[in-house]
């Protein structure tokens, strides 16, 4: 069984995204390195039809509003690493289907 490359790509997104906001202290390349994931990860998406693109889409950028508010609850770092752990095993499955 192989791994599709949007799994690594929204793990990449949204911990590497974080991860580029705290430590340069700016939120806008956090940002990008979270829309660019989102790109690399989207395109293997569109292969499998636009409902499915539409679906994860939703749920990457639902994973990281989310974490904001879990933040609260939770601490930033255990907050972005359990909505990743969501988004990315919501991703490897349906992207397991074929």
């Amino acid at each position: 069984m192989s791994i599709d490359p949007s799994v690594p790509a929204v793990a990449a997104g949204l911990i590497g995204g974080y991860a580029v906001a705290r430590y340069t202290g700016r939120r806008e390349l956090g940002g990008v390195a979270l829309a660019a994931a989102g790109v690399v990860a989207g395109r293997s998406w569109l292969q499998r039809g636009p409902a499915v693109t539409a679906g994860l889409s939703a749920a990457y950028l639902g994973a990281f509003g989310v974490s904001h508010p879990l933040a609260k609850k939770l601490g930033a770092w255990p907050s972005v690493l359990t909505v990743t752990a969501a988004a990315t095993g919501l991703t490897a499955a349906v992207t397991s289907q074929r």
